[in-house]
């Protein structure tokens, strides 16, 4: 039996991004989807993650896997504290390290695992270093 291709990577949107009133370079307007934006490419989704943690840590303070996931995926909709635990594990930091937003190799790993948390497959690298080249 095939498993069905996961909502964020059917929308190009690993990030299970919702429906706000932000526009990202690449986005489906309108989306076809009643609830999660859109993109063109993954790399246009792995973007927009980039971008909103990037505004996370400049505008917000929020500057450590502790802080970020919680804004990301509120406790009201998600099991904050495992979705932390798993971005940590796979992409090798504590909960409390600094996340340095123009950092490439620390900023990938930590998309890659929250994609990983969101759609519960591995992401794609060429996906991921494409949507950091869009920055």
């Amino acid at each position: 039996m095939k498993k069905k291709t996961p909502r964020g990577i059917r929308n190009c949107n690993p990030g299970n991004i919702r429906i706000n009133n932000d526009f990202f370079q690449g986005e489906i307007i309108p989306s076809q989807d009643e609830s999660f934006k859109q993109f063109n490419s993954m790399a246009y989704g792995y973007r927009a993650m980039f971008k909103i943690i990037r505004n996370y840590i400049n505008i917000y303070k929020l500057n450590t896997i502790g802080k970020i996931i919680p804004r990301w995926a509120p406790a009201g909709e998600n099991h904050t504290e495992k979705y932390i635990k798993t971005v940590c594990d796979r992409a090798g930091l504590n909960r409390n390290d600094i996340v340095h937003p123009n950092h490439r190799e620390q900023m990938c790993r930590i998309v890659s695992a929250m994609s990983y948390v969101e759609n519960g497959i591995d992401a794609d690298w060429a996906d991921i270093a494409a949507g950091w080249e869009l920055l």
